[in-house]
């Protein structure tokens, strides 16, 4: 499908304007861009933990019920998805960097709008800004993960998405402490202003790494005849399931707490936390498990692990062993999600990012409602027992999936250019890759032919 006529008309200023700004800019260090990858899945995690911690709050203060909410819940999901679809694009066009910068501020400029509703329908239009603009930059910062992780030729986006869990973790404990002496706006406009603060200090280091405008060439290498489309949708169904775990736990959990285990607003919180503090300890160690174990053997044994955990927090009456269970399933699900956007982009480039991410994060966004609604008619522990039997669904569909070489880093042309790609060399780059990862088997051959694929002349 074509671009719509405005953006034909500023692809060449707009993409000129980027390209002139970037390159008289020092490109900043693997190193110091990490960093501010990592600051901006931060700022992200945090301001989605603030938001979870005064959910019930906000609730109370507008007397709705499970349905209500979760109809308010579905259209953040809703603006999310639609600014989904454009921030691909503009990726494309003027660089992840730039986008992820715009998105950021964003973010911080519409996080205060919940707090501010006084009633549902504002509620609900409040939240449609926010979800466009948190969805915006979730694409925009797994973009330039991806090309962070393939600059540096080894595993680093589990390590990223730890930064959003300890940033959902700092959100979570400073929302439970701002519940009991600031307001939902005060406490909003507070989690603003220090994340707008974080974005002036990452976004220099963002936009300078788009040093290279994306050509057309680039922008259209993967959706060539051969690009592996079922695999990434199914990689898509997987990131899928298991951020609709996530998306659940993070606005449900505490409400659950709350009213079915009669737990205080601080333990209501702590549940939260738990599996946050829990899914950033799995990210952190994830990259050394998968040398050790192997991508499949993780991604399976994090599934059922996040199942049972799962099973137990909403089957048990007692309080301790259902944070425990947000903890488990914390464990479970930490790696699913980046290992799984990891190889679509391994897979198919830039392209695979952005449609298995998209699919991904339906379940992120659109679980939350999906369990409003579910709760409103069987209870917030059925509701929240999906988590489980999704997580069993992410185990079947990871065994479905080939497993030679499951994830290898698809290196920019600017460091591999397609011309030296013959033969011989692309054997040995992939036997080279296939060292980074462990528990892979049979031959490179499938491999070799994605990276001839994904060259970009």
């Amino acid at each position: 499908m074509s671009a719509p006529v405005f953006l034909q008309r500023a692809r060449v200023p707009v993409a000129g304007l980027v390209r002139s700004a970037t390159t008289r800019a020092t490109p900043p260090t693997l190193s110091r861009l990490r960093v501010a990858v990592a600051a901006l899945f931060a700022l992200d995690g945090f301001v989605m933990g603030s938001w979870a911690a005064r959910v019930p709050d906000v609730s109370a203060g507008l007397g709705a019920g499970h349905a209500a909410l979760g109809g308010a819940l579905l259209c953040l999901s809703l603006g999310a998805l639609a600014c989904m679809q454009v921030t691909g694009a503009l990726c494309s066009r003027v660089g992840a960097g730039l986008v992820a910068s715009v998105a950021a501020v964003l973010v911080c400029a519409t996080t205060v709008l919940p707090g501010l509703a006084g009633s549902m329908p504002a509620l609900c239009a409040a939240l449609l800004v926010f979800g466009g603009a948190t969805g915006m930059l979730n694409v925009a910062a797994n973009s330039i993960g991806v090309q962070v992780e393939a600059r540096a030729g080894r595993p680093l986006l589990s390590g990223m998405h730890a930064a959003f869990s300890l940033g959902g973790l700092g959100g979570a404990l400073a929302g439970a402490l701002a519940s009991a002496v600031l307001g939902v706006a005060v406490h909003l406009v507070v989690v603003a202003a220090a994340c707008l603060l974080l974005t002036a200090w990452a976004a220099p280091a963002l936009v300078g790494g788009d040093t290279e405008a994306p050509s057309p060439a680039r922008r259209t290498a993967t959706t060539r005849a051969g690009r592996p489309t079922a695999v990434l949708v199914v990689l898509g169904v997987i990131a899928g399931c298991t951020a609709f775990g996530e998306g659940g736990v993070t606005d449900w959990a505490a409400l659950y707490l709350r009213e079915d285990l009669a737990a205080g607003p601080a333990l209501a919180a702590a549940g939260y936390a738990g599996f946050s503090l829990a899914m950033a300890c799995g990210r952190l160690a994830g990259d050394r498990l998968v040398r050790r174990l192997g991508e499949r053997q993780v991604l399976v044994g994090g599934a059922l692990l996040a199942a049972a955990g799962g099973s137990a927090a909403v089957l048990t009456s007692s309080l301790p062993v259902a944070l425990a269970g947000f903890v488990l399933v914390g464990l479970g699900l930490a790696n699913v999600f980046p290992l799984s956007i990891a190889r679509a982009g391994a897979l198919g480039g830039a392209g695979g990012v952005a449609l298995s991410t998209t699919i991904g994060y339906t379940g992120l966004l659109g679980g939350p409602p999906l369990i409003g609604f579910l709760a409103a008619h069987a209870g917030l522990a059925v509701a929240l027992g999906v988590v489980a039997v999704l997580a069993v669904l992410v185990a079947g569909l990871v065994l479905t999936l080939q497993d030679d070489g499951l994830r290898l880093p698809v290196l920019p042309s600017v460091l591999l250019p397609s011309s030296l790609l013959g033969t011989s060399a692309l054997t040995a780059t992939s036997a080279g890759m296939s060292r980074l990862v462990t528990g892979a088997r049979g031959s490179t051959g499938t491999y070799v032919r994605d990276l001839r694929l994904l060259a970009v002349s």
